[in-house]
């Protein structure tokens, strides 16, 4: 794994979204179109500013796929990772997006694993933008997560971990209002995307970083599973690299 080390939050989200940039247009380059998956959640906030700013891309050539989506969550609800992608994404291009592919998070959720997994089976990704959770899961992949499953999109438990790192990062008033159940990518899906971009911020993420790092992979660090992918690269700033001994 190649590790990226920030000053700061900003300059860790203007390195990460340069990479992805970099890959997406290489992938214009030599295909004429580029597919990329993209997360949500405060951790991207910075990245997503900087790769929708990013210089000469033909967006209108480009397929995008949605990571995760709590289940039963309207589009209107003001932690849907639609909404939150519509605004901080799609929004800001400055030209329409060729296509994305939303989690539609009110349909059968079986069916729309399906539905998903059928867009995705004929897709290769050129780059996933992911981040790691406080309980080390990538995408909704709590621990233990499933590393075995073939579907491209599964239905999954949530742990209280992960529910009580949606509140504190303020998208729901109470824990009992962040849902259970939500529909992520898996992670072999995500581990088959050409080029991954981790970008993880915060003091809060620093253990998780690095069991990540440090420990063997296991289903329950998810995140150890990147220690096996042939081109990721982790973009860190100070607070979430604090407990890295190599870091400078």
């Amino acid at each position: 794994m190649n590790v990226i080390y920030c000053n700061t939050k900003d300059k860790m989200g203007q390195k990460a979204a340069e990479k992805g940039a970099e890959e997406i247009r290489r992938a214009l380059a030599q295909k004429g179109q580029a597919s990329i998956v993209v997360a949500t959640g405060a951790s991207q906030f910075e990245m997503l500013g900087h790769l929708v700013r990013s210089e000469k891309i033909d967006w209108s050539k480009v397929t995008a796929f949605h990571l995760d989506e709590y289940i039963g969550i309207p589009f209107t609800h003001n932690a849907s990772f639609r909404k939150y992608l519509k605004e901080r994404f799609v929004e800001k291009l400055p030209c329409e997006i060729g296509r994305f592919h939303y989690i539609q998070a009110e349909n059968n959720p079986k069916e729309e694993c399906q539905r998903l997994g059928r867009l995705i089976s004929h897709v290769d990704i050129d780059v996933a933008f992911i981040g790691i959770g406080e309980n080390g899961h990538i995408a909704f992949n709590d621990p233990p997560a499933d590393f075995k499953t073939v579907e491209p999109y599964i239905v999954v438990q949530l742990d209280e971990a992960c529910r009580r790192q949606q509140m504190g990062e303020g998208w729901f008033p109470r824990l009992s209002d962040v849902p259970e159940k939500a529909i992520s990518m898996s992670v072999r899906q995500i581990m088959k995307s050409n080029t991954i971009v981790c970008t993880v911020p915060d003091s809060r993420k620093a253990d998780a970083v690095r069991k990540a790092l440090k420990e063997p992979v296991t289903p329950q660090v998810p995140a150890t599973k990147l220690q096996e992918h042939p081109d990721c690269h982790l973009f860190l700033d100070q607070e979430s690299a604090r407990m890295l001994r190599n870091y400078v």
